[in-house]
């Protein structure tokens, strides 16, 4: 097995600084990249307030949350994450900028490092077979929230090597995570039952069978769900809900896959969901207020 030491985050946005916080607190050396100082300042202030929650809530001591922020170097720069061990990619959900990413990526590479994507839907034998090497490329995907989550999907690619493979259910381990095997077909296992579920949820909107509130109570109270399927798409971000739904529907070919027009509608709106303070809920407000 690979001896991982340093980790590089390409995006540090949600998913990126959730997947910082955890691997610094585990022990590893981080070096987080965006293309924007704002963003990466955004960053470094979220884990901060993430790892003192921790520490309120005795589950970690203020010197391990001093550690954990010394772990965690930031840089502007793709390339410096070339010396690291283990490159995780968790840029937007668009298959043209991972592959771009990884173009950057590759001149810059140690021979021993390992590729991974925190894609939720996007195939991994594609995305590896634009690199130098496809048997060290994996799908390494991350539930959100990242320190919160107990589950990291491990996604092979078709040229995965079981070292690689053994290497990554190591660092899991090692996080204090439990993995999931999942074969690469569009959305793995968690987004291939649960985006389904959203989108139907916002087809039960779009067709007048119910409105957001008596959706998401009905879910919560008659499922036991903790969230209901229209609050958590506003949690997730419409946007990405959307394109793992095009994901399926084009990977699979299968009409029950079909995203709902309503979904479309809000994302050409502008109304991603709590990101941008707008989505099938208002967040603009003291408490959310359905916009449906």
């Amino acid at each position: 097995m690979a001896d991982i030491q340093t980790v590089g985050i390409v995006g540090a946005g949600q998913m990126g600084n959730g997947i910082a916080h955890v691997f610094a607190l585990a022990g590893y050396d981080v070096l987080l990249n965006d293309i924007s100082q704002t963003s990466l300042d955004k960053a470094i202030a979220t884990i901060d307030k993430n790892l003192e929650r921790q520490v309120s809530r005795g589950k970690i001591g203020p010197e391990v949350k001093a550690a954990a922020l010394a772990r965690i170097r930031t840089t502007l720069t793709l390339s410096d994450l070339g010396k690291t061990d283990l490159i995780i990619e968790a840029a937007t959900e668009r298959e043209t900028v991972k592959q771009a990413i990884f173009a950057d990526l590759l001149p810059h590479l140690k021979p021993s490092t390992i590729l991974t994507s925190n894609t939720s839907s996007i195939s991994i034998t594609r995305l590896a077979s634009r690199t130098d090497r496809p048997e060290k490329f994996m799908g390494f995907h991350f539930m959100n929230p990242v320190p919160v989550m107990q589950l990291v999907e491990l996604i092979r690619g078709i040229a995965t090597d079981q070292d690689t493979w053994d290497s990554l259910h190591g660092v899991v381990k090692k996080l204090g995570k439990t993995a999931a095997s999942a074969e690469d077909f569009p959305a793995f296992i968690v987004n291939r039952i649960l985006m389904p579920m959203i989108n139907e949820a916002v087809y039960t909107l779009y067709e007048g069978v119910g409105s957001v509130k008596s959706i998401d109570e009905s879910l919560k109270l008659g499922a036991n769900h903790p969230m209901g399927p229209l609050e958590l798409a506003d949690f997730i971000g419409l946007d990405t809900c959307l394109a793992i739904m095009n994901v399926l529907h084009d990977g699979l070919a299968d009409t029950k896959y079909r995203p709902c027009p309503l979904l479309t509608k809000y994302v050409e709106a502008g109304w991603l969901g709590r990101k941008t303070q707008r989505g099938f809920y208002d967040y603009r407000g003291e408490v959310p207020v359905p916009t449906r």
